[in-house]
């Protein structure tokens, strides 16, 4: 037994001594602060990580002999320092330059697969308006309709998402979607975001992310604003159907605070937009921001955001195909002209991120949002009314706050390396005076159809475990546990009060083989879940309320040369029942179990050095399971979609980019009798860059298409008609419009 002791300690302890402890911190050279998602790879053995939010790494393993350190990321120059040379204990700082595919390298990460894509689209294409921030997501496509103040339907994976019902969107980590939502559940208004502040666009189809909750079916968007800014910025905007924005970002601290880590900012906007309809927008609306990044002591950093937003619009609402054909109405008109809302949020997050000595981090968020929204719109005109018309109002008043906090860690199993996530999260909705109402031209009030308060609930738990078995496998398992309170007051029945409770486990699992810098293969295996209505909860006493989605991912990301990139995926997801509370009429909609499965395709090509191509090509068959075959459509899921583009960047400073998007035809309904009409788009971009200023030119559907942004199934009756019909409805999509746009740095 002696001996078998002072071998096992001999054993432990030459296995010790072999081992390497090699960590480090990324910085920007510009803003002195923390680069996230930095990849580090030890030579010649091509063992590689990247940096997280801190911008710091570690390698815990048996490394063998390493020669140098090569730190590279999207943006920045490649750095390779020599073993001897490097020092732990002082930060590698990344100076900036030209964004190139050449600079990228396969991670061998699970769970990060889109990380990269994403990184580079940004870097290349920006973001210049709230739509094009989602469609950084490769393969997911939005629509507007009822005015440029309400938020965008949502298209991904076989999912016609509404408003966010299938889809989890955050800011910096605080939840952007609205559960219980007077207009429609998961509710996810972007609009109180300013483009230019954003970072990163982080992203994952499917539900494989233990960290992320309520929502992620169809996947999840992670939205990262600026940590700090490089410069200055004053924009001015002008153009076509008295449209207008300015914008201003400001540093508000000196080089001395850089220094030492600190960076705060502010950055406003304000913008009109009468829009190409017949009946005038009058769309206006006014964003602040604020953002502190700052050290409050030597091991905890602070990151305080504050933002506050309003907006109020006119619109011109969805109209019927007949009202169009007969000529009652232009393709741009509207039955309607008194539709429109107006809508604002403030904000408050706080993040405390501590670092241990043993390098491992607890993460502690709190958040809070002040929300309102007052809605009036008109789907079926003189259906249910045949004087006064169907107007509706939706409106609500709502506190939210929650609570995220998480541990991270990083140790050794033998030979292998554990990184450890565990997180809960708190959110809690209050909602007072959440209204449907039947109005009379925006002002005057008929009769209420919902009435009541209501106050929502998710306590969650969860662990996320990354083993990486070697240098070129890993597997990651998560497992979450949401715990739902639902109560409802309803004041049109003597303020009665109705209770319910629903819990949802889902178990997550990932494989990454990690054949070299340019090849990763991997599967995503996991349960997701979307909450449905508190309204609806109640009356189901939190019975059958958290559906599940159970999906899976075969992927691939190669990049067989220097200059080209490839992502690929084969994809399926089962959903056992796709109910949702159907806020326009006050009542719940069920409908069955479905099954999607799809591919998903990615290119990223640099032909030149000035030129990049994109171009994703996405495919999606749903179907319900349990529906008499020709009866099983899933209504306006898209099938076949594509964007991309080619842009184009010299050092002269010209720089600009050609899109298109194209949406094929769906089924509208469960028989696809009804069809809604496919379309394909173009834009334009031209700017002249110089290190002082920008001069651009923006030009959205550059042929002048007439297209239908979004569109619904719906019966309707117009004044003086005896027989409703039921047949397409839709917003048309705007028309050729021109923008000019001038922006001062310093």
């Amino acid at each position: 037994m002696r001996k078998l002791l002072l071998f096992l300690f001999i054993l432990s302890n030459s296995s010790a001594f072999s081992q390497q402890t090699i960590r480090g911190v990324v910085l920007d050279s510009v803003t002195n602060l923390p680069i996230e998602n930095a990849t580090v790879t030890l030579l010649p053995n091509n063992v590689n990580t990247t940096t997280d939010e801190r911008g710091k790494f570690s390698f815990i393993n048996n490394l063998g002999k390493v020669v140098s350190i090569q730190i590279a990321s999207i943006g920045f120059e490649t750095k390779t320092i020599a073993i001897a040379s490097f020092n732990s204990s002082e930060p590698l700082i990344l100076s900036h330059q030209k964004t190139s595919l050449q600079n990228v390298i396969v991670t061998a990460n699970a769970g990060q697969e889109y990380k990269t894509i994403s990184k580079m689209d940004i870097k290349m294409r920006g973001v210049s308006n709230s739509q094009e921030i989602l469609r950084m997501v490769s393969g997911l496509f939005i629509g507007q309709h009822q005015g440029g103040g309400k938020a965008e339907q949502i298209f991904v994976r076989g999912f016609d998402c509404d408003h966010g019902t299938d889809i989890n969107i955050m800011s910096d980590g605080m939840p952007v979607n609205m559960v219980s939502q007077a207009h429609g559940q998961g509710y996810a208004d972007m609009h109180f975001i300013i483009p230019e502040t954003v970072e990163n666009v982080d992203f994952q189809k499917g539900t494989y992310n233990a960290s992320k909750g309520n929502f992620t079916t169809s996947g999840f968007v992670d939205l990262k604003t600026k940590n700090g800014l490089s410069n200055n910025l004053v924009k001015l905007e002008g153009g076509m159907f008295d449209t207008y924005r300015a914008l201003g970002m400001f540093n508000l601290l000196n080089e001395h605070a850089k220094e030492k880590q600190q960076s705060w900012y502010v950055a406003s906007e304000y913008g009109y937009s009468n829009g190409s309809f017949d009946h005038p927008q009058d769309f206006k609306r006014f964003n602040f921001f604020t953002k502190y990044n700052g050290k409050i002591t030597n091991q905890t950093y602070l990151i305080l955001t504050a933002s506050t937003f309003n907006s109020k619009w006119n619109a011109s609402g969805q109209i019927p195909d007949r009202a169009v054909e007969s000529g009652f109405i232009g393709f741009y008109g509207a039955l309607d002209s008194t539709e429109g809302g107006e809508t604002s949020r403030s904000n408050i997050n706080a993040q405390f991120v501590t670092t241990f000595k043993n390098s491992s981090f607890i993460k502690n968020q709190f958040y809070y949002s002040n929300y309102y929204f007052d809605l009036h719109t008109d789907f079926t005109f003189y259906l249910n009314d045949p004087i006064n018309g169907d107007q509706i109002r939706q409106k609500e008043t709502r506190n939210l706050l929650g609570y995220n906090g998480s541990y991270h860690h990083q140790s050794n199993i033998g030979s292998s390396q554990l990184n450890t996530e565990i997180g809960v999260s708190l959110r809690q909705d209050f909602t007072t005076n959440s209204e449907l109402s039947h109005t009379i031209d925006r002002y005057t009030l008929l009769n209420r159809v919902m009435y009541g308060n209501i106050t929502e609930t998710d306590v969650a738990a969860y662990i996320n475990e990354t083993i990486k078995v070697n240098e070129r496998f890993s597997i990651n398992g998560g497992l979450r546990i949401d715990q739902f309170f639902n109560q409802y007051k309803d004041h049109l029945k003597s303020d009665s009060l109705f209770k319910a409770k629903a819990a949802t486990i889902n178990p997550k699992i990932s494989f990454n083989y990690h054949k070299n810098n340019t090849t990763q293969f991997y599967l995503n295996l996991g349960k997701g879940f979307h909450s449905n209505d508190t309204r609806v909860s109640v009356i189901e006493n939190g019975r059958k309320v958290l559906p599940g989605a159970y999906s899976a991912d075969l992927g691939t990301i190669i990049k067989p040369t220097k200059n080209l990139l490839i992502q690929t995926a084969l994809w399926y997801l089962y959903l056992e029942q796709e109910f949702v509370y159907n806020g326009d009429d006050g009542s719940p909609s069920p409908s069955g179990k479905t099954n999607r499965k799809g591919f998903d395709f990615s290119i990223r090509y640099e032909p030149i050095p000035s030129v990049y191509v994109d171009a994703d090509v996405n495919y999606a068959h749903g179907r319900f399971i349990d529906e008499a075959k020709g009866q099983n459509f899933i209504p306006l899921a898209p099938v076949w979609s594509s964007t991309g583009g080619i842009t184009y960047k010299n050092k002269n400073g010209i720089n600009g980019s050609l899109r298109y998007r194209w949406l094929s035809d769906r089924p509208a309904n469960e028989n696809n009798s009804i069809i809604a009409s496919g379309y394909f788009i173009n834009d334009f971009v031209l700017n002249y860059t110089q290190k002082k200023y920008e001069v651009g030119l923006t030009v959205n559907n550059i042929f002048n298409v007439k297209w239908k942004e979004t569109q619904f199934d719906t019966l309707t009756k117009l004044k003086n008609e005896t027989t409703p019909v039921e047949e397409i409805c839709f917003t048309p999509g705007t028309k050729l419009a021109a923008k000019l746009s001038v922006s001062i740095f310093f």
